[in-house]
Order: structure tokens, then C-alpha cells, then sequence
């Protein structure tokens, strides 16, 4: 069965950290895991809620779950007909994760006006927000060891659809300058993490 999941960039960061295989556990506020079975529903979450609270940014997550395994859990309309879910118990998400098949996928990137992104704790580098990421990225000669740390991996992981949104023409990069930085960034990315893509933009519904 192909799922998805709408999530925000902490979710995002901690699930690019088990290596795209694993959901994080939930808080104990939150009892219940609950995947969504239709890539609509999902963008509607990640574009129209996500963008707007907490660190505004949305992604959504697709993957597949063995269909015998995912028949045992309930199935949950929670609104329109297309608004169905996957309730999965909190304290099964990690069984559940085991029956994930391959790795978990950025589908689709989203982001309101007020991101700004992870900010990064190693002493060795500094910037404010994403942006400024973006710019030391750029700035540096030798990319392949700024992407070896592997906390900024993450950070460059979940920004990446960002930047690719964002114009910087406001900062002094024209469009061609902005295009090469992005794909220096993903050519050292292809090199050093071939395992799985940078995520997505935004996709049209199909």
C-alpha cells in the first residue's frame, strides 16, 4: 500500500537522520500515527496547515507499507471522502516502521512567508536562517567537506526545495548565479549521498 505523510521540517530532519527508513516516535500527546492514503489529502495538510503554524514549511512523505500488514489498522474518514487515514496506535509505530518497504520520499515541498529553516548548533558555522545557508553554502571552495558534517547534511537536506523556491535577487544573485549555486549543491549531494534524491518542490495533483 503507498501511503503519505504530511510533516513538518523537525519531523522531516529526524526521519532524514534514520536514513529515510523511520518515523520518529510520537509525543505522548499524540496516541495515534496517522498516515493518509491519497496524495490530495496529504498536500492539502503540508500546504494549507504546515505553511501556516509552527516553523511553516510542509513536505510530504510517501511510502509503501506491505499490504497484509497496513489491512490490520483502521481506516478513518475525518471529513470529505478523500480525507481518509491510517490510524496506526503510537506505541505500534515502531513495528509499523519495520514494515516500511524502502526508503520513505519527499513527494511535494511547501513554504509560507515566515520560514526560516533549521539552524545549525555545530560552533563551526553560523547563519541566521536558511537563507543564509544558503549564501556560506556558496561562498565556500570546497563544498564536499561542508556537506561531510552530518548535521548540515540534514539542514541542506530539508532546505534544498527552498532554495530552489526562493529568488535572490534581493541578495545580488541573478538568476543564472542562483541556478549554478543550486547545482553545485546538487551535484556535491549526487556525489556524497547517492542513496536517495534531494526532496521535491511542489507537484500538481494528478
Amino acid at each position: 500500500m503507498i501511503l503519505y505523510r504530511p510533516v513538518g521540517i523537525e519531523e522531516l530532519a529526524l526521519i532524514f537522520e534514520s536514513g529515510m527508513r523511520e518515523f520518529p516516535p510520537r509525543l505522548p500527546e499524540q496516541p495515534i500515527f496517522y498516515p493518509v492514503t491519497n496524495f490530495g489529502y496529504a498536500r492539502q495538510i503540508a500546504e494549507g496547515w504546515n505553511t501556516k503554524s509552527g516553523s511553516n514549511a510542509g513536505y510530504v512523505t510517501t511510502f509503501t507499507v506491505d499490504d497484509e500488514y497496513a489491512s490490520r489498522f483502521e481506516r478513518q474518514i475525518v471529513g470529505g471522502r478523500e480525507h481518509e487515514e491510517l490510524w496506526v496506535p503510537a506505541e505500534q509505530l515502531h513495528e509499523f516502521n519495520q514494515h516500511i518497504q524502502g526508503f520513505i520520499e519527499v513527494d511535494s515541498s511547501y513554504f509560507g512567508n515566515g520560514f526560516k529553516g533549521l539552524i545549525s548548533n555545530d560552533p563551526s558555522v553560523s547563519w541566521n536562517d536558511a537563507d543564509d545557508q544558503f549564501i556560506s553554502i556558496n561562498l565556500l571552495s570546497d563544498l564536499s567537506r561542508f556537506f561531510q558534517t552530518p548535521g548540515l547534511r540534514t539542514s541542506i537536506y530539508c532546505h534544498y526545495p527552498y532554495w530552489r523556491n526562493r529568488e535572490y535577487s534581493d541578495v545580488g544573485l541573478s538568476p543564472s548565479d542562483h541556478a549554478d549555486r543550486l547545482e553545485a549543491v546538487q551535484s556535491h549531494w549526487n556525489m556524497t549521498n547517492p542513496t536517495f534524491p534531494l526532496p521535491r518542490l511542489a507537484r500538481q495533483l494528478e
